[in-house]
């Protein structure tokens, strides 16, 4: 068993609402992560899934401190780095990087492609002595497929693609251990979304990386994950492996979110049988009590308004489909197919 690079343990981040202009008065919280409990493991890739606004980005700020956790823990290899400070954090930044949703953004437009990815060396300077960096930043552009004659190029010089890259080629500049990948190709095409995929997978390969990669296209996350955990609302409702996640699904939202994952085959789209849930996301300022999914669940009973189930394996279950849902009333939908 590979032992857990990154243990997080029920983390919450809420953001005040206030009243008032003068004399502030907070009236509230926006719960936006409300006490998440995962394991990363050493050399692993976990995807996490769900619809926007349930928290995923939210999540990935607080594991790279670049917002501070209300309450919990986020233990790498065993030191709890969330309350981390000035150097300290400094130091731990450099073994966990991240690389942003969008490449169009994420990038300063009047800095060259060469400045981007060497900032991290002027911040770490023991990672490239000053006189070595421009053939450390030549040598990352070649590992993420970039010309490494790009390396005066500006931004708006390049695609999509090509800025995800280096956006990549960035967070590999400190070789770290861990990279948080929020969204990396939402705004990408589909054929350089597979493109960048390929690339991660490669370079997770070579040089030994655990990946949390947050997406809500379920087909890629299958793709490229070792393991699956689902959030709805703040709360991880589901987690386990990528086949009992996707073939042996026992969460209600879970199997709602692969019910419309689409299908290639005209025939399986018509006879498939989708879930359409009714209603909206509740508020995360204001979430239903107990179970936060009973509001649209069809199989919501009175225990589900007064009981918070908890992320536990059900104890009737056996096979694939024994590992951690949250919901009182777990199981294997009969007439589920296969999302891939």
């Amino acid at each position: 068993m590979a032992e857990p690079i990154l243990e997080v343990k029920d983390l919450v981040k809420h953001y005040p609402l206030t009243q008032g202009i003068l004399f502030k008065k907070q009236v509230g919280a926006v719960k936006a992560v409300d006490g998440i409990s995962f394991d990363l493991m050493k050399g692993e890739t976990l995807g996490i899934v769900g619809e926007s606004g349930c928290g995923k980005s939210t999540l990935a700020k607080v594991l790279m401190n670049l917002e501070r956790a209300t309450s919990g823990q986020v233990l790498f290899k065993g030191e709890d780095i969330s309350k981390l400070t000035g150097q300290a954090l400094k130091a731990v930044r450099r073994n966990i990087q991240m690389v942003f949703q969008d490449p169009y953004t994420s990038l300063n437009p009047r800095m060259t492609v060469g400045d981007i990815i060497g900032e991290p060396f002027e911040i770490h300077p023991e990672v490239a002595p000053k006189g070595d960096r421009r053939k450390a930043v030549q040598d990352l552009l070649d590992v993420v497929g970039l010309n490494p004659e790009y390396i005066n190029r500006y931004p708006h010089q390049f695609s999509g693609g090509q800025r995800q890259r280096i956006g990549i080629a960035r967070g590999l500049a400190l070789k770290p251990e861990i990279i948080i990948c929020d969204e990396p190709v939402s705004a990408l095409d589909v054929s350089v979304q597979a493109q960048v995929i390929n690339l991660l997978e490669q370079l997770q390969t070579e040089f030994g990386l655990s990946y949390m990669f947050i997406a809500h296209d379920l087909s890629i996350v299958r793709h490229i994950s070792d393991r699956v955990g689902v959030m709805y609302l703040g709360k991880m409702v589901e987690i386990g492996t990528d086949e009992e996640i996707y073939d042996n699904a026992t969460h209600p939202y879970t199997q709602a979110l692969l019910s419309a994952v689409p299908v290639p085959d005209p025939t399986a789209r018509e006879s498939r049988d989708r879930i359409i849930l009714s209603g909206d996301i509740p508020s995360p300022a204001n979430p239903p009590s107990g179970c936060r999914f009973r509001t649209r669940c069809w199989k919501a009973e009175d225990r589900c308004s007064e009981e918070m189930p908890l992320l536990a394996v059900p104890s009737l279950l056996k096979g694939p489909a024994a590992h951690e849902s949250a919901c009182h009333f777990a199981e294997v939908r009969e007439t589920e197919t296969a999302a891939a």
